[in-house]
């Protein structure tokens, strides 16, 4: 078990988890999610840190066929500038390593934020904490327990 998966199992939410045999050599780990379990990929989402000038970390959740808005993020945040956060920071922070940071169950709440784009699917899928490791849930689910803000941060 993950943070993450411990966190929806205690509060009850509603969730699957998809696991897959991670390939240490994959260019992109939410595209490898997404061809592993056979999802679309603009159902399958990445988690991204952040950093304001202030050094405040960020949490960003985008569609892993495209990238981060950095201007977007930083007008949804309400700070002058971001830029990807250091990864040790961002591991650090979250408790987790890299390329299985989840949005969910984090050492540290950080402000979260997810593109817009998920809010039209029922379910979307998120790192469970591990690489390898996928959770599908609800929309509403991810932005009741990360108190995430539904802002436009995606790039296609």
């Amino acid at each position: 078990m993950t943070p993450a998966l411990d966190l929806l199992k205690k509060v009850r939410a509603e969730h699957r988890i998809h696991s897959y045999e991670h390939d240490p050599k994959a260019a992109s780990y939410g595209l490898e999610a997404a061809e592993k379990l056979s999802l679309d990929p603009a159902q399958v989402f990445k988690t991204l840190l952040a950093s304001s000038e202030k050094g405040e970390l960020l949490v960003a959740v985008v569609p892993v066929v495209g990238s981060l808005d950095l201007k977007a993020l930083a007008h949804a945040a309400g700070v002058k500038k971001v830029e990807m956060a250091d990864p040790a920071a961002a591991q650090r922070s979250t408790g987790y390593l890299l390329g299985g940071i989840s949005p969910l169950g984090q050492k540290k709440r950080l402000r979260t934020f997810i593109d817009v784009s998920a809010q039209p699917f029922a379910t979307i899928f998120v790192s469970a904490g591990r690489r390898g490791l996928e959770v599908e849930l609800g929309v509403a689910v991810l932005a009741e327990h990360t108190q995430g803000k539904f802002a436009p941060i995606g790039r296609a």
